[in-house]
């Protein structure tokens, strides 16, 4: 059973990343700490995969009892929640203090880009509630903030950060996945534009062949141009909205 502390209902692993409760100061392997193990856990699934993590696996990283884990983090899904808190980071500074709300939210999304395509695999760590972990939380934060002079409502705020994270997560998904399956970018593409072809006809699917006429397909742009280019149109919306709110 998750442990919890009578005053917020966080897991004992949570309240402790958090810094609210004290860590375990004795136990069967000396030096072992929470610290350790999400590294550890870390280090396993950027080099064999998220599927390879488990508390046997990450306890023989360290050289621990399986059992000696569980006075630190409850439930597997505590630790996953706090590699991902680990990949994600604190948010990158701003870049000035001045910075605009555009600019903040281009380095936020920016930053969190980098920051899942340095750890694919927290992509994979299913997304069970909104954030509570200490990174997580600053994140947050660092994205409300940069609205703070735009005159939106504090609910319109926090939807533009939703929209934005899950744009980021989508392309880092699909990103993800493509790296997976081809080599190079190049490879995602080659032959598509002569299939699409051999299917096709002008008749039928004209705005398909007018795309492959204009060379389109031919070769992959890399995947920042997407981002970029889909990034710029949700910034593009959001200063749309505004505008409508002053």
């Amino acid at each position: 059973m998750t442990r919890q502390d009578d005053g917020i209902g966080l897991p004992a692993s949570l309240e402790a990343a958090w810094g609210r409760r004290e860590r375990p100061s004795k136990g069967p392997k000396p030096g072992l700490s929470l610290e350790r193990i999400v590294e550890a856990a870390v280090h396993i699934a950027g080099s064999e995969g998220l599927a390879a993590v488990s508390m046997a696996r990450v306890a023989h990283e360290l050289g621990a009892s399986t059992m000696s884990l569980y006075r630190y983090v409850a439930a597997k899904d505590e630790l996953l929640s706090l590699m991902v808190d680990a990949a994600v980071g604190a948010p990158p500074p701003a870049t000035a203090p001045d910075e605009g709300w555009r600019a903040g939210l281009a380095r936020w999304a920016w930053g969190y880009h980098a920051r899942l395509r340095e750890h694919p695999w927290g992509l994979r760590v299913p997304i069970s509630g909104p954030p509570i972990t200490p990174n997580q939380v600053a994140w947050l934060e660092d994205g409300l903030w940069s609205l703070r002079d735009t005159g939106l409502s504090e609910e319109d705020k926090a939807s533009v950060v939703l929209v934005i994270s899950g744009y980021v997560r989508s392309e880092g998904t699909l990103t993800a996945d493509l790296s997976a399956a081809h080599p190079s970018p190049d490879d995602v593409m080659s032959g598509y534009p002569q299939l699409l072809a051999a299917l096709t006809d002008a008749q039928h699917f004209p705005a398909i062949h007018a795309v492959l006429a204009a060379g389109v397909f031919d070769t992959a742009d890399h995947p920042d141009k997407e981002f970029a280019f889909g990034l710029e149109r949700i910034l593009d919306g959001i200063d749309a909205l505004i505008r409508a709110a002053r």
